[in-house]
């Protein structure tokens, strides 16, 4: 049994979530369901990103605290994660308790450190505000690409900013241009830990492409020294005398909260914190390319640092963006499709594969309505769950319910145990959509079968033909399902539940003689019109 820590991104509760965020995040869900699955113990943690100023700047243009806007979009992330099948050991929120005291420990640690030192700079300051502005208050042009950008960072081309480095700042609040004023604050020694940094990242080509081209771009440009603490008045207080009107720096401390969740988690449930961060540990970190530098340079930094001697990152999934209809997602232009709108109109499950099989694993990848419909009739409907439905009811109609006489023909019982090895292998590996790729080829197999058998004609001509055909049928179903089940959790636990059994990762036999309960269509047929009226909302 391994300890499997699995750290998905925590979004900012600043507004609803996209499909682009689901896509990102996905990934994290099956990891946590197949490790499970293996019998490894598996902590699976993210949360809500609450502090910072993209939470503090909505909440000023609605009038609002910060605590009523991302407590606001924290519930409402946890619905639809949970209609997702997001299976967290825990999802919290940067707002916490248990957070807050962890960071303030990490930090009153990291403070004596000798990587960190305090510096006067200057900060943005806004005159028509009469407030210090830190990050994502101040907006430009970025230095590097000239497209616009925030002040930590810059989407068109992923460069980590800082809001002294824009050409032509404004306030993000009022518009203004913004001056500079010097103001104290603590700073982390990136620059002093780039051989250990540049030797951790040159040691994990196991990484996505992405990840590893974007963290040695980062350190082969030189890596600069980061603010610890900022001059805000959201966020978590700084434990150190003097700073007591500052705030940490939100890049400081939302990264710590994999492991103030994990301690919870393995509190609650009497496992070793120190077994979790241990050297023999396995560690996953899932999220958008946008998050590759916090979590490969960043957190290792951080961790490094320190002095507790934490594991640091194993495996970087980190995605690729995600299109909506050949157009760029803007929440800012509600270009979107919010997840909150998809409950109740259509099934997780058919969501989650068309996201997975349509992976932007290796590049941008594109959301459109008709491929998303289209996947579900074909795949889930078409393939899928006809092959179970036409297997299921012929049993019951012909064969009085009872799953019949046979054996799992010897080509078959090494394909499958063959499967289940290789798909683990690229699961592991962050190939989902290879992996849900091989796995419907092999529902296509079975459907094959089911059609070679011709036990609609054998049941009259040959019945232990017949009966072999749907023995085989069956043995097929259940290991499907279990091979499925990380990525279509709903429509699996369905499956093996008629046949009673668990999802661990093994092949599956049904015995002879067990009696088929009633069963249900796992797939509707989701009219083709819809596409038509889907795609209206997006232009209105």
């Amino acid at each position: 049994m391994k300890n499997i820590l699995i750290a998905g991104a925590w979004p900012y509760a600043n507004g609803s979530l996209h499909i682009g965020h689901v896509a990102g995040l996905l990934a994290g869900d099956v990891l946590a369901r197949y490790h499970r699955a293996k019998g490894d113990r598996v902590c699976y943690v993210s949360g809500s990103d609450c502090h910072g100023t993209p939470v503090a700047l909505r909440a000023k243009r609605e009038g609002l605290t910060p605590w009523e806007v991302s407590d606001r979009f924290h519930e409402e992330f946890s619905r639809c994660f949970q209609w997702l099948g997001f299976g967290y050991d825990l999802y919290s929120k940067t707002s916490s308790e248990e957070h807050i005291r962890f960071v303030q420990e990490f930090h009153e640690k990291l403070y004596g450190s000798p990587y960190v030192y305090e510096k006067e700079v200057p900060q943005a300051y806004c005159e028509g505000c009469k407030s210090f502005l830190a990050d994502r208050f101040v907006t430009g042009k970025c230095p590097v690409c000239g497209e616009a950008a925030r002040g930590d960072q810059c989407d068109a081309c992923g460069e980590v900013l800082e809001p002294e480095q824009l050409i032509e700042p404004v306030c993000a609040v009022c518009g203004e241009r913004i001056s500079f004023r010097n103001t104290r604050h603590l700073y982390i020694a990136i620059s002093k830990l780039e051989k250990e940094l540049k030797a951790y990242v040159e040691s994990h080509e196991n990484w996505r492409k992405n990840a590893v081209a974007l963290s040695k771009r980062y350190i082969e440009e030189g890596l600069r020294d980061r603010a610890l603490t900022r001059d805000l008045d959201w966020g978590i207080d700084v434990p150190r005398k003097g700073y007591e009107d500052k705030k940490i720096y939100i890049w400081a401390e939302n990264v710590l909260g994999y492991l103030s969740l994990s301690r919870l988690v393995a509190k609650e449930r009497g496992w070793d914190f120190k077994e979790l961060w241990g050297e023999e540990a396995r560690h996953y970190y899932v999220h958008g390319k946008d998050n590759i530098p916090f979590h490969t340079i960043i957190l290792p930094a951080l961790l490094l640092a320190e002095g507790e001697g934490w594991h640091l990152p194993d495996y970087i999934f980190s995605s690729e963006y995600l299109t909506l209809e050949g157009k760029k997602i803007s929440t800012s232009q509600n270009y979107a499709i919010w997840v909150k709108d998809l409950i109740g109109r259509y099934e997780a499950d058919s969501l989650r594969y068309y996201l997975l099989a349509n992976g932007a694993e290796k590049r941008d990848a594109d959301f459109s309505w008709q491929g998303f419909i289209t996947s579900h009739n074909n795949e889930l409907l078409g393939a899928w769950g006809n092959f179970v439905n036409r297997t299921l009811i012929f049993i019951t109609k012909y064969l009085d319910g009872r799953v019949p006489e046979g054996i799992l023909e010897k080509g078959l019982e090494e394909e499958i145990d063959r499967l289940y090895e290789k798909i683990g292998k690229k699961v592991e590996g962050g190939r989902l959509k290879e992996a849900i790729d091989d796995i419907f080829a092999f529902v296509r197999f079975s459907n094959k079968y089911f059609d070679l058998g011709k036990p609609w004609i054998t049941r009259n001509t040959s019945l232990r033909d017949c009966q072999d055909t749907l023995y085989n049928c069956v043995q097929l179903i259940v290991n499907l399902a279990v091979l499925l089940k990380p990525f279509l959790p709903f429509s699996s636990e369905k499956v093996l539940g008629w046949f009673l059994l668990d999802s661990s990762w093994k092949r599956k036999t049904v015995p002879t003689g067990f009696v088929i309960p009633e069963t249900e269509i796992l797939f509707r047929r989701i009219d083709r019109e819809r596409i038509g009226k889907e795609e209206e909302k997006l232009r209105a």
